[in-house]
């Protein structure tokens, strides 16, 4: 039987995920990571992208993520995440009305903050669609 590691994925809404894993894939601010049993202590921010949850050396789980912050210990991964949703449950439909609406407050945005704050949701419902394709 193949080692693994505790991986919890809650966002401030619920507990999303909360299984043992062989390994995990996070897209952190830095780029992609695995979080494997014994990993080197760590904290990463996170962008948006797909979480991958692995057993049996194949991809158990794809949940796309946005916003937060991962924790690795050797013992355990845990992500705590603004926004979690299993890829399947995308709505593409919804996320292409998002992201028409963001562009359109994007362009009406007044002050240098305002614009940051729309461009990140925007970039984050653009990562939204990728995944979801």
């Amino acid at each position: 039987m193949a080692e693994t590691t505790e991986f919890e994925l809650v966002t401030p809404e619920k507990l999303v995920f909360s299984e043992r894993a062989e390994m995990v894939v996070v897209p952190g601010s830095e780029g992609l990571f695995a979080a494997m049993p014994r990993h080197a202590p760590f904290l990463s921010t996170l962008k948006p992208g797909v979480l991958e949850v692995y057993e049996g050396g194949k991809v158990k789980q794809r949940i796309f993520v946005a916003g937060g912050f991962a924790e690795v210990t050797p013992e355990r991964l845990t992500v705590l995440a603004e926004r979690a949703l299993p890829v399947a449950d995308i709505d593409k439909a919804a996320v292409e009305q998002r992201i028409k609406d963001l562009r359109d407050d994007l362009a009406a945005a007044k002050s240098e903050a305002e614009k940051k704050t729309v461009q990140e949701s925007l970039d984050a419902a653009q990562a939204e669609l990728l995944a979801a394709a």
